[in-house]
Order: structure tokens, then C-alpha cells, then sequence
């Protein structure tokens, strides 16, 4: 099958990228920098994939990469707030256009795109819908102009994905091992559920020859976890001891700030990604993992998997 794969070096495009050749697709790979990708694409037994320029913000490129595709996997994603002077809600939504229009032009028969759960209903008044965050509703905006450009299409919705290279984990490890003291804002109370990265790959696997059409798929692994037993877990499964302090007010900008200057993050990934936890963060019970044909690994699996593989390229400190 012919397939185009956006965002390949990215967190979850580096882990589809070599099991869709694994299955024998014929895999292109679209980047604004061939060259940085070409250094940064590790060579697998099934080779590499034909490497294409293109941008989806400005459209450049498009058109040629899409001809002929039969299934593109749209993984393309960011948050900076001020980049090129536009915001990341304004970036996003002509990016999809963008890649929506070529690839109705082109005759893609699927469109797969992974984007992220958002919020259904305030706890307190279940009928007022509560207001999902910049992040979730450019996410869901995203999926909306892919989604009615292309009715083939897939998308997925993930809570917090488990692996050694998303940042979301990424942030929770480095605050674990380096606050002496946990400090667990209101939102520690609020649910979701953690996946493991191999079970995300796995489904968007089987996305590209699923018989599903039209679906929008609200995926997660099988436990459901406050923020704050994630926290908890990842301090058991590292081997230390975090005293708690609940604050029991949210406090987003100044938590995220401070979050950021501990992990030595971007705040402007930090925030967008606090403004999200405003409830609980659940899937529907659609039995994606099911219907795809994927076995889930449990919450302890995946945070073990993620710091072993973590551990190959570099030492963490707790540990």
C-alpha cells in the first residue's frame, strides 16, 4: 500500500515509521528538512522510506507528495505559541486545511489521524458540555476539517501516551525525580487512561487496512488512574520515595511555570497541556483496542518499558 506518514521523527511518527515498512508498505515520509531526516532516520531491516519536502503550514509540497497515496497519516502537531508570529490554534487549523484540500485533490482514500480526548461534561451540572482546553479543541478542530474532508478517514483520541519519548511522560518523570516534595494541585483527583506507546503503534497500524470507515476512536489503556496515582506509580516504579503535599486549588499558569523550570521544559508546551486537566479525561467505552485487534498492556508494563528503553540513551538520575 501506498502510504504517506507525516511527522515520522517525531514521538509516535518514529514508531510507526519502521512497522509500516515491517508490513510491506511502500512508506514516503514528508519533512520541510530531508536532509535533517535523512541524519536523524535510523536504518531498519526494511530499509528506508522515500523522503519528500513539503510543509503542511504553507501547503508547499503537498500536491506532489500526495499523488498516488492511498492512506496519509497526518501526525503533524505543535504548540509553540508564538512561532512565525501565529498562534499554535491558527498554525494547526490552516495546516489541516491545507493537507485536507491536497489530499482530496489527490484521491487519498484515508486519512489517519491520532489527536487527543476531550472533555465531555462539567461534574457538577451534567448538562452543560465543559470547555475543552486550546490543546484539546485545536486537536478536535484538526480532526473535524481531516475527518469531513476525507469520510474514509480514522481518527484515534489518546490520553496521555507512556513512552520514553513523549514529552507528557517525559515531564512526569523529571518532576518525580527532582522534586523532593510532590506537590499535587486540585486536578490530581481528576481520571484518565494512561496508554502504552506500543498499543497507540499498534493501532495506528492497523488503521491504514481496517475495515472501520468514518469512525473517530476514543482510545486508553485498560486502568484508570487519577493524575495523582500516575504520579505516585512513577515514583514506586522508579524505586524512590516522594512525600505528597495537595494543595487542592489549580493554579495552572503558576504550576505550569514552575513544572517547566523543574523539567527543563517549554512553558508553552507545559501550559496548553495544564489547561487540559479540568476533569476527568476518559475514553468511551467504544472497544477501540478490540475492534483493532490489539492486546493492551496495563499501566505498570508501560511505564517499565518506557524507562528501560529511556535508560538505553541516557541515565536517569533516580534511578
Amino acid at each position: 500500500m501506498e502510504i504517506l506518514l507525516t511527522g515520522a521523527t517525531g514521538f509516535v511518527g518514529s514508531l510507526l515509521l519502521p512497522r509500516l515498512m515491517e508490513h510491506g508498505h511502500a512508506v514516503s515520509a514528508l519533512t520541510r528538512d530531508p536532509a535533517r531526516m535523512r541524519a536523524a532516520l535510523a536504518v531498519s531491516p526494511a530499509g528506508r522510506p522515500r523522503i519528500l519536502a513539503g510543509d503542511a503550514v504553507s501547503g508547499e509540497g503537498l500536491a506532489q507528495a500526495l499523488e498516488g497515496i492511498e492512506v496519509a497519516y497526518y501526525l503533524i502537531h505543535s504548540m509553540e505559541s508564538n512561532a512565525g508570529g501565529t498562534s499554535f490554534v491558527d498554525r494547526e487549523r490552516s495546516a489541516a486545511q491545507n493537507f485536507a484540500t491536497a489530499a482530496t485533490a489527490a484521491g487519498v482514500r484515508r486519512i489517519v489521524y491520532l489527536g487527543g480526548l476531550v472533555p465531555r461534561w462539567v461534574p457538577s451540572d451534567s448538562r452543560r458540555p465543559r470547555r475543552a482546553s486550546r490543546h484539546l479543541a485545536s486537536r478536535q478542530a484538526v480532526e473535524q476539517v481531516l475527518m469531513e474532508a476525507v469520510p474514509d478517514s480514522l481518527a484515534l483520541r489518546a490520553s496521555i501516551v507512556i513512552g520514553a519519548g513523549s514529552r507528557s511522560f517525559r515531564l512526569l518523570v523529571r518532576l518525580v525525580e527532582r522534586m523532593p516534595v510532590i506537590a499535587l494541585p486540585g486536578w490530581q483527583r481528576f481520571r484518565t487512561q494512561p496508554i502504552d506507546e506500543r498499543d497507540v503503534t499498534a493501532m495506528l497500524l492497523a488503521c491504514a487496512t481496517s475495515e472501520l470507515s468514518g469512525e473517530v476512536l476514543e482510545i486508553g489503556g485498560p486502568d484508570v488512574l487519577s493524575y495523582g496515582e500516575i504520579l505516585s506509580e512513577i515514583a514506586e516504579l522508579m524505586l524512590i520515595g516522594r512525600p505528597t503535599l495537595r494543595i487542592g486549588v489549580n493554579m495552572t499558569g503558576l504550576a505550569a511555570r514552575v513544572a517547566a523550570a523543574i523539567a527543563e521544559e517549554d512553558p508553552e508546551l507545559v501550559l496548553p497541556l495544564m489547561e487540559g486537566l479540568q476533569g476527568d479525561l476518559l475514553p468511551r467505552e467504544d472497544h477501540a483496542a478490540e475492534r483493532l485487534g490489539v492486546r493492551l498492556h496495563p499501566f505498570e508494563s508501560a511505564v517499565e518499558h518506557a524507562l528501560s528503553q529511556w535508560e538505553r540513551a541516557e541515565p536517569l538520575a533516580a534511578r
